[in-house]
């Protein structure tokens, strides 16, 4: 694979808000800018082997990390406050800003791991992204959680985040090995939206802002998902009625292979899966916005 050098970044999201990015340029003339958003709670780290990928098949890429995670965490968790909404309406919107100031001839793709897919519709420029394609981005109602991830769901809800939080100033995730470190606002707001039947669409009200949502959407999703079923991603992306969408559910038999996953899709073993898994719907996703 062609060795491409990150560039870091700094963004501005408010006054005395920054967020830490960083830049993969493309290997050869770039077809699009692609940001590359995360997961609850991971850090841009995570996807540095995939986000090297994605530029050498002749992508820009960017990837970030909200306030309060990874890089972007300025000080002690304990003295930071952050929402989810606050990652939407200020973080998300400092990458989209930047992109269309600095890319604004260029196609641009969010690709949205889980809980950046969800929060797409909140984020207030969202206009500018040619296409969204969402990676195993379903509703994270606790009751309709897959398998033993209802229960672990019913205690991390019931009882961990509620006795955590206050006692810690913030949800220490690495510590209790439960998804990673999070600001308390964050936390604390996330455990009200898997508390709702309609998840943060209902739990914020967003209905009509979701509905309004036209940029066309790719969701993929994988059977063998352990946190998310199928018929959660179905439920989430039905809120946005108005945009055209494609919804692919891979199975592993398709690919030969034991196993998917929620995260294990962008870990480097399943590299020779990614031109089957993204590069397709990726390159149809710009098909179809050179089309329009």
């Amino acid at each position: 694979m062609v060795s491409i050098a990150a560039q870091p970044l700094q963004l501005q999201a408010a006054p005395n808000r920054f967020i830490q990015a960083h830049w993969y340029p493309s290997s050869t003339m770039a077809q699009a800018v692609i940001v590359m958003a995360p997961a609850m709670a991971v850090p841009q780290r995570f996807y540095q082997p995939f986000c090297t990928w994605l530029a050498a098949q002749g992508y820009h890429v960017l990837s970030f990390d909200y306030f309060g995670i990874g890089a972007s965490t300025p000080q002690p968790l304990q003295q930071l406050h952050s929402s989810i909404s606050e990652w939407a309406e200020l973080d998300a919107a400092a990458v989209v800003r930047y992109l269309d100031s600095e890319f604004s001839t260029y196609p641009k793709l969010w690709l949205g791991h889980s809980i950046s897919g969800q929060l797409f519709g909140m984020i207030p420029n969202h206009q500018v992204i040619h296409h969204m394609i969402s990676v195993n981005t379903g509703s994270g109602y606790w009751r309709a959680m897959s398998g033993s991830f209802k229960w672990k769901s019913m205690l991390l809800w019931g009882l961990v985040t509620p006795l955590a939080v206050p006692l810690v100033g913030y949800f220490p995730g690495r510590k209790l090995g439960i998804i990673g470190d999070v600001p308390a606002a964050a936390m604390q707001q996330w455990r009200r939206w898997c508390l709702h039947p309609d998840y943060l669409v209902g739990a914020e009200d967003l209905y009509q802002s979701y509905a309004n949502v036209s940029t066309p959407i790719t969701s993929l999703a994988v059977s063998d998902d352990e946190m998310i079923a199928p018929s959660r991603v179905n439920h989430l992306h039905d809120f946005y009625r108005q945009a055209p969408q494609q919804r692919i559910l891979y199975h592993p038999h398709q690919f030969e292979v034991e196993r998917l996953g929620h995260f294990a899709i962008f870990q480097q073993p399943q590299q020779a899966l990614w031109p089957r898994l993204f590069g397709e719907p990726i390159q149809a996703a710009l098909t179809a916005h050179s089309l329009r």
